[in-house]
């Protein structure tokens, strides 16, 4: 369908600038990230906070420009409405009005994504059955817990059938059932032809759901981590991890 990567950074550098009275302030975001995440892939990025997870992130979904550099989806600029036709994003922290169940929210975000009306109320049944919504399909929002609207969440985020899945930090917060069922769910849409770009610092998380994984140390890509690396090596993931973040 596409001839191109899912994602594919080109030396992209953000580098943000905070101006105080005559002072400007240099930080930087990300410093010549070059990358290509691979189609039918679960890719993850492992860091500490403020590594650059985050900003990858927005400039691959178009939120952020790149002050140096280029970033690719599936061949299109990250603002090109083909490329957001593409693209599911679930964001660390999602907001979703707590008056609608379920069931409205999804119809909401179903209508936003362009979802013809005579599919839209079989696409919502289907989508709350993914997720495990179908028994809280009516209630509101606002009595969820963490992992109840992190399942909303991914909904909204698969939607329009996307090829591609972006989550930032996706399981932060959530108890060991929620976990469970959220990696079996993610699996499942890789299973079926999605590919997967996840940011998180829950190295066991990554470890199981990930096929490749790249650690980053500020606003760097240190160093691209493959499976069979990580199952071969004393101490798996997490030691190469606190190697690579403490050198």
């Amino acid at each position: 369908m596409h001839h191109s990567w899912p994602i594919a950074y080109q030396n992209a550098a953000k580098t943000y600038v905070s101006r105080h009275l005559w002072t400007a302030r240099r930080k930087t975001g990300l410093a010549g990230l070059t990358l290509e995440i691979q189609q039918g892939e679960i890719f993850g990025l492992l860091g500490l906070n403020g590594a650059g997870k985050t900003t990858a992130m927005k400039l691959a979904l178009g939120l952020l420009a790149p002050t140096a550099g280029a970033v690719r989806i599936f061949g299109y600029e990250p603002g090109d409405p083909k490329a957001k036709a593409l693209c599911g994003y679930m964001p660390e922290l999602p907001y979703i009005y707590s008056y609608l169940t379920p069931e409205q929210a999804l119809a909401f975000y179903g209508r936003l994504s362009g979802i013809p009306p005579e599919q839209l109320s079989a696409r919502v049944a289907e989508v709350l059955r993914q997720v495990g919504l179908e028994a809280a399909a009516g209630e509101r929002l606002s009595g969820f817990s963490k992992g109840m609207l992190q399942r909303v969440a991914l909904g909204q985020a698969i939607m329009h059938r996307p090829s591609l899945l972006l989550l930032d930090e996706p399981v932060s917060g959530l108890d060991p059932l929620a976990v469970k069922d959220f990696r079996d769910t993610i699996t499942a849409l890789n299973a079926a032809g999605t590919t997967v770009f996840l940011s998180s610092h829950s190295i066991s998380q990554v470890e199981k759901l990930c096929r490749r994984v790249g650690i980053m140390k500020g606003g760097r890509l240190q160093k691209l981590v493959s499976r069979e690396t990580w199952e071969s090596a004393d101490g798996g993931l997490e030691k190469i991890f606190v190697d690579t973040v403490s050198q």
